[in-house]
């Protein structure tokens, strides 16, 4: 066999081996794509519709306006004649603190009062007597007709009198201010009511020594409220709240009225976090989670029902609105790392092999952003799962605004929460899953 001919039998061998390598990997694809698993999922219809989303909180049914009963002196209650649950009207007597050793320290004001006008008196006759004498000696002074010590001892008196006079005139003034705190304070050992209302808690009884709110924060005897008017009181966390303003309408489910839902108005939201009060606060909360973090939004209820302060409420907020808005369910909206180039609107590609750029914080920014999840849904083509990224916007209880990424009419995967949150991927196959063909506890084949 000549060199030529042993070439050319190489040349065949190879082409052989190569065209059996192609034909058994052909084969062994063909075959991997025959078991590939087929993901059961259920579809729906992009469709337009209208949105309206809701912010929901809990909280408690409150009276619009409540006094908390506390008495500015400190002392034993001696006449308590309202109840709990009692209705009131503005002036009538709700306790009495016992008044005597108020009466005795008006008493002793009353009289230094009188002592001190006394005094007065006195100093306004010594200055009179005083001013006669000393024009007396000035006349005289003037006629050479007694000494210059003796002038002066007279002038001395007279500015003595006058001193005396403008001390005793203070004097009054506080034994006059002293009386009118003494006549106040025992004025307060009798606590009327401020408004029209209802004995809403009662927290002393008859006898009870109390103690006043001059020097601290003093005892809570009792709260009156009105209950004509309620409010709930919601804490919603600090990403809703900024969706909140004045004006708009909410629903509101009490626990107590459970086949009735009632209607509200937003009528103030806190400018603050409950418990922030200050730097101090906010440093003292920084290890605390960030659910943590709830203001206080009121909410005029419109109806009246027996409602009782301190009721579980649950309020709807509606915040925003969109008419006619194409919309997809909610559950079909889930997240994936992004691939390359990946844009809304557009099927997830193959991430290609990254080429290294100069470090910088702008593009270590950029990294980080194209590091996070997107918001992705999968339409159905075919036997196969497209993902496809989009930008949500609101969303009410069951659906999902779509502003880019969808048509009317696509096809969009809706279930199950499995098969969208975890096994399908771009180009997995899938197949219409029939409700109620499987038994209980057995897969979708």
């Amino acid at each position: 066999m000549t060199t030529t001919q042993k070439g050319r039998g190489k040349t065949i061998l190879w082409v052989v081996l190569i065209l059996v390598l192609l034909g058994g990997g052909g084969t062994g694809y063909y075959f991997y794509k025959k078991r590939q698993p087929v993901i059961a999922i259920q579809t729906e219809k992009v469709s337009r519709r209208n949105l309206t989303e809701l912010v929901v909180a809990n909280g408690r049914i409150q009276p619009v306006i409540q006094v908390k009963i506390s008495p500015e002196v400190s002392g034993e209650i001696i006449a308590l004649p309202v109840k709990e649950g009692q209705l009131v009207k503005k002036g009538d007597l709700l306790l009495k603190i016992k008044p005597d050793f108020y009466e005795a320290s008006r008493r002793s004001s009353h009289a230094s009062f009188q002592a001190s006008l006394a005094a007065k008196q006195t100093a306004t006759v010594n200055l009179d007597k005083a001013d006669t004498e000393f024009k007396r000696h000035e006349e005289l002074m003037k006629r050479s007709l007694i000494s210059e010590s003796l002038f002066l001892d007279v002038k001395t008196s007279f500015e003595v009198a006058k001193a005396q006079l403008q001390s005793a005139t203070h004097q009054v003034e506080m034994a006059k201010a002293s009386l009118e705190k003494a006549t106040e304070d025992l004025a307060k050992t009798t606590i009327v009511s401020p408004i029209d209302g209802t004995i809403s808690r009662l927290n002393s009884q008859l006898g009870e020594r109390v103690v006043g709110t001059a020097m601290m924060a003093g005892t809570e005897v009792m709260i009156v409220a009105d209950l004509n008017e309620m409010e709930a009181r919601v804490d919603i966390g600090e990403i809703d709240v900024v969706l909140i303003a004045l004006g708009q309408k909410a629903r509101l489910e009490v626990d107590a009225f459970r086949d009735r839902k009632f209607s509200g108005l937003v009528t103030e939201i806190a400018n603050s976090s409950k418990g922030l009060s200050g730097i101090g606060s906010m440093s003292s909360s920084s290890s605390s989670s960030q659910d943590a973090t709830k203001f206080e939004v009121r909410i005029r209820i419109q109806e009246k029902e027996i409602f009782r302060p301190g009721m579980t409420v649950t309020a709807e907020v509606e915040t925003r609105y969109r008419t006619n808005v194409l919309t997809v369910p909610i559950q079909s909206v889930t997240t994936r790392l992004p691939k390359k180039n990946d844009k809304p609107g557009t099927a997830g590609a193959e991430n290609s092999k990254p080429v290294p750029a100069p470090t910088s914080p702008d593009s270590t920014r950029r990294k980080d952003e194209s590091d996070k999840p997107v918001e992705v849904v999968f339409a159905k083509e075919g036997d196969v799962a497209r993902m496809i990224r989009v930008k949500p916007g609101i969303s009410d209880d069951n659906h999902t605004e779509i502003l880019e990424g969808v048509t009317e009419g696509q096809e969009i995967v809706s279930g199950s929460h499995q098969a969208i949150s975890r096994e399908l991927e771009d180009g997995k196959k899938i197949k219409i899953e029939v409700k109620g063909s499987e038994k209980p506890g057995e897969p979708a084949k």
